[in-house]
C-alpha cells in the first residue's frame, strides 16, 4: 500500500516514520509544510496526481492552543480549511483518509469517559477549529477514519514531558495544575495504533478515540516524570484558577477507547509504562 503522511515533522509524524520504517508492505511518502502545502487545494491535487496513493494520514495541525486564541485565522486555515482540502482531494482521487483530532472538541465537563457519539462542545479556538475540520472532512469524504487523542508527548518536538524535564534542571520547585484530568499518551503508541488500522483488511471508517490507558492530572503526570527520570524537583499542586491561560482547558477529557479496541483489536499500554519507555529513549 502506498500512503501519504502529512505533518511528518511533528511528534506523531516522526513517530510514524519510525513505526512504519520496517514494514515492507507500506510505502509512505512523508511530507510537511515545506514539501506540501495542504492549505493550497491546487498544490494538494497536483501532488496526488503526480504521486498516486491509496490513503492519506493527516498528522498536520495547528496545536499552539493558547496562541490560537489570537491567531484564529491561521489555526482555522490548518485545522479546518486544509482538512477540508484533504477531504475534497480524497473524494476526487478515491483515497481513504485517517485524520487525527483532539479531546478539545469536548467541553471537559463530563465525569465519565467521553464516547465517540457524545455531543462535542469545544471551549477554545483550537477545539472549535479541530471540530469544524472533522465536519468538513467527513462532508466531502465518507471513507474517513478520525482518531481523537489527548495529552500527546514524545521524544520529538516540544511537549509537556520535555518542558518539565527542562524546568527540573532550572528550578528547585514548580507548580502544576492538579484539577485537569486526562490520559497522557505516548506518540509511539498512537503511531502503532495507526499502523494497525492501516494494515487491517477490515477497514471501518468513522470516529474513534485513542489514548494510553489510565488517568492522571497534570500534577500526577509531572510527579511520575520526575520519579522515573530521577529528578528531585518539588512539585506543588495548584488549581487551574491559579494558572490562568488564554484558552480554556477541558477539566475532564478522558476518552473511551472501547470502539477502537473492539473494531481493530488494539491493545493499549498503561500511560506510566509508556512514559518510562519515552524517558528511556530520551
Amino acid at each position: 500500500m502506498k500512503i501519504l503522511v502529512t505533518g511528518s515533522y511533528g511528534q506523531l509524524g516522526n513517530a510514524l516514520q519510525r513505526e512504519l520504517a520496517g514494514d515492507d508492505n507500506i510505502e509512505a511518502l512523508f511530507t510537511d509544510a515545506d514539501t506540501l502545502d495542504i492549505t493550497d487545494p491546487v498544490a494538494l491535487n497536483r501532488f496526488l496526481e503526480e504521486n498516486p496513493v491509496e490513503m492519506v494520514v493527516n498528522c498536520a495541525a495547528y496545536t499552539a492552543v493558547d496562541k490560537a486564541e489570537s491567531d484564529d485565522l491561521k489555526a482555522a486555515a490548518i485545522n479546518t480549511g486544509a482538512v477540508g482540502n484533504i477531504g475534497q482531494a480524497a473524494a476526487k482521487h478515491d483515497i481513504k483518509v485517517i485524520h487525527i483530532s483532539t479531546d478539545y472538541v469536548f467541553s471537559g465537563e463530563n465525569f465519565r469517559p467521553y464516547e465517540e457519539n457524545d455531543v462535542p462542545y469545544p471551549q477554545s479556538i483550537y477545539g472549535r477549529t479541530k471540530l469544524e475540520g472533522e465536519g468538513l472532512l467527513t462532508s466531502f469524504c465518507k471513507d474517513t477514519l478520525i482518531i481523537r487523542t489527548a495529552w500527546l508527548y514524545s521524544e520529538f518536538g516540544n511537549n509537556f514531558v520535555k518542558t518539565m524535564l527542562r524546568l527540573a534542571g532550572e528550578r528547585d520547585e514548580i507548580n502544576v495544575v492538579s484539577d485537569q484530568i486526562g490520559s497522557p499518551t505516548y506518540a509511539g503508541d498512537l503511531a502503532a495504533a495507526i499502523h494497525t488500522v492501516i494494515s487491517n483488511e477490515n477497514w471501518q471508517p468513522g470516529i474513534y478515540h485513542f489514548t494510553d490507558e489510565g488517568v492522571a492530572s497534570w500534577y500526577d503526570f509531572t510527579k511520575a516524570i520526575f520519579e522515573i527520570a530521577g529528578k528531585d524537583t518539588k512539585v506543588n499542586p495548584i488549581r487551574s484558577a491559579q494558572y490562568p491561560t488564554p484558552a480554556k482547558r477541558p477539566f475532564y477529557s478522558v476518552l473511551s477507547k472501547n470502539k477502537i479496541k473492539q473494531n481493530y483489536g488494539i491493545k493499549i499500554p498503561y500511560w506510566r509504562d509508556s512514559l518510562a519507555e519515552c524517558l528511556k529513549r530520551l
